[in-house]
């Protein structure tokens, strides 16, 4: 039997109602969510899940709103209420930050942390609206006026994942907004609460009622709601199996874009010329941070010959450094992973890179901390690891990560280029020639030198092969969330 503390109470939703005042629709028609806290096991929060008909008239108010949003706003006001909605989302970030917490089990600071990349990110949005949203005006032709201008889809629906629940959602909301369209907000039944956030803070910054809402509910629900000819743009963040869903979901009845951002097993190269203890610290730290469970996170290492045992060496000092406990302690540095399943998944993986050869270096099984609490995976570090391995072939999500020995760049780029995935990959390299002629020859979606585990939004994030299709951020995100129209006036 679940025991839901008084803290926990707190945070259940009852009957939703739209509008400034409430953030998502339903009165639990569809019945309820309950999400439990990784760290403690306890009930954090409840929602009501939209039935059908509820999630109908949510898209048929948002179309509306969005109409309103379009016909009556420039992209300067947008860009002024984006604004207005990072100052009503400081009023609410802490209690934010914590329901990322509870939710998902990221270390508090490192909530707080997700909050302030947010605004970042938003920023950058807001700052290249202007340029990317701007008519494309024709050279001058005798009698004629001709322009390509970008008008909005209607609604957008963006079904965004819980390992970075305000970054994620962010990179299609804030584009979407600024290009005149309404957003419905899907969050993963891990945190649904960060999907009312949004909604709260963008009716506080005094957008038309329903422009920005939540939507909880069923996989089926959100096939409907995709079915809708109101929807003009699905975004999507999770699974690869989950982005075939969506894709086949959209195939089926609609001919409207899609993003869809699903798996990685993104690689790291050290070159022999690396700088090694930047190479360590960045790398542990892409590899580990928010445990793991980070799209873009380093899962597989590479490392010149001349350069392994010392790199294997120092990483392992650097793994064995992090702190597992209740996350909303300041001195914890590794939280309890958000899905149940999770543990059983990771120490499944490592036992067969045992198997077949590789050296367990440290942790690698599933534990609880000091006082017996969370759903931890040790941290894992592999060494003499090969591509027999799952754990330097399939997505692993989670603390874990593989080394292996490399003999120079071809050797690199022919492993880094050995997988189903294309998310980001990196080198450490101080020969920034050797940079350029690396990136060229590994395929992914964004290729960094000397760091790595990080979205610059004035940059496209995209990737290649099973990670997915599409783009957001940089002036090219706002391509889905527009439709051209050209003009061609006989003056």
């Amino acid at each position: 039997r679940r025991h839901v503390t008084r803290a926990a109470m707190l945070r259940v939703r009852g009957p939703s109602s739209r509008g400034v005042a409430g953030t998502a629709y339903g009165a639990g028609g569809g019945g309820r969510l309950a999400v439990d806290n990784p760290y403690t096991g306890e009930v954090y929060c409840e929602v009501p899940l939209a039935a059908p008909e509820e999630a109908t008239e949510q898209v048929a108010r948002a179309a509306a709103a969005g109409r309103e949003w379009a016909a009556t706003t420039t992209v300067q006001q947008r860009i002024e209420a984006c604004d207005r909605f990072i100052e009503e989302f400081e009023k609410i970030r802490e209690q934010v930050a914590m329901d990322v917490t509870g939710q998902m089990g990221k270390p508090l600071a490192y909530a707080r942390g997700e909050v302030d990349g947010m605004y970042e990110r938003t920023r950058g949005m807001m700052g290249l609206a202007q340029a990317a949203l701007a008519d494309d005006v024709l050279p001058e032709k005798k009698g004629f006026v001709r322009r390509i201008v970008r008008e909005p889809v209607g609604v957008v629906l963006v079904v965004a994942p819980w390992n970075y629940p305000l970054l994620t959602a962010a990179n299609t909301i804030i584009p979407a907004i600024l290009a005149g369209n309404a957003v419905i907000v899907k969050h993963s039944s891990r945190t649904p609460l960060c999907a009312e956030a949004f909604a709260r803070a963008f009716a506080a910054a005094g957008v038309p009622t329903d422009l920005v809402t939540a939507l909880h509910c069923s996989h089926g629900v959100v096939e409907d709601v995709i079915a809708d000819p109101e929807v003009g743009f699905v975004a999507f963040t999770g699974s690869v199996g989950g982005g075939h869903s969506i894709y086949q979901t959209v195939a089926r009845s609609r001919f409207i874009d899609t993003t869809l951002e699903l798996g990685g097993k993104d690689p790291a190269y050290v070159a022999v010329d690396a700088d090694l203890d930047a190479a360590v610290s960045t790398l542990v730290d892409g590899a580990f941070f928010n445990a793991g469970q980070s799209c873009c996170g380093i899962e597989r290492v590479y490392v010149a010959r001349p350069l392994y045992d010392d790199f294997v060496e120092r990483a392992l000092a650097a793994v064995n450094a992090y702190q597992l406990g209740d996350p909303v302690d300041s001195r914890t540095t590794m939280g309890p992973l958000a899905q149940a399943d999770a543990p059983a998944f990771l120490h499944a993986q490592v036992k067969d890179a045992v198997a077949r050869g590789a050296a367990l270096l440290c942790g690698g099984e599933p534990v609880t901390d000091a006082a017996g609490k969370g759903r931890f995976f040790a941290p894992a570090l592999l060494a003499d690891c090969n591509h027999e391995m799952d754990i330097m072939m399939e997505e692993s999500f989670g603390p874990v990560l593989g080394v292996m020995p490399v003999d120079g760049d071809d050797d690199a780029v022919k492993l880094m280029n050995d997988s189903p995935y294309g998310l980001t990959a990196v080198a450490f390299t101080a020969d920034d020639e050797r940079a350029e002629a690396l990136s060229r020859r590994v395929s992914c979606g964004t290729f960094f030198q000397n760091r790595c585990d990080y979205l610059d939004p004035e940059l496209a994030w995209t990737g290649v092969r099973d990670t997915g299709k599409g783009v957001s951020l940089s002036v090219h995100g706002f391509r889905g969330v527009t439709k051209l129209k050209s003009l061609h006036f006989k003056r």
